[in-house]
């Protein structure tokens, strides 16, 4: 089966089973700004890991949720898409890395944010849960710029 080769978060896949949903789903909850329905798309267990430009290092559900609450639940607006990515799957593992392109609004500030991005997601009884995210902004202007607008909103 061909992935799409843009991710927003509002495809459909003919294979309802397929690992890839899990990817979609994570995209729909993120833009939607649903923290909650994020969370169930993280596996809840001590090793998984998150690494970003705002988050910095997280490890554990925990940390994780608090990064994304402070996103989701604030006044600041992201909206990403993820494109120019490949998909790799092993298994009860699969993999992407690629790019993601979207938007950052502020109410103050607008900017448009440029993010390599891998995840990482492995098959648990409850389905296919992501463990791993890392991302990071390669242009030094735009992630200072990305820093202090969202840093003055979440802080």
């Amino acid at each position: 089966m061909d992935v799409p080769k843009v991710i927003t978060g509002q495809e459909i896949l003919e294979d309802n089973d397929h690992p890839f949903n899990s990817l979609i789903e994570f995209y729909r909850t993120f833009n939607a700004r649903s923290a909650e329905e994020a969370a169930n798309n993280w596996a809840k267990k001590s090793a998984v890991a998150m690494a970003n430009p705002i988050g910095d290092i997280r490890r554990n559900w925990n940390a994780i949720r608090e990064a994304y609450g402070k996103i989701m639940d604030g006044k600041a607006r992201v909206y990403v898409e993820y494109h120019d990515f490949k998909y790799h799957q092993f298994n009860n593992i699969f993999y992407v890395e690629g790019r993601e392109r979207g938007s950052l609004d502020t109410g103050d500030e607008q900017l448009g944010v440029k993010i390599r991005t891998s995840r990482i997601y492995r098959l648990f009884d409850e389905g296919w849960k992501q463990v791993h995210h890392h991302g990071s902004i390669d242009d030094p202007k735009l992630l200072q710029r990305y820093k202090n607008a969202i840093l003055k909103v979440i802080s």
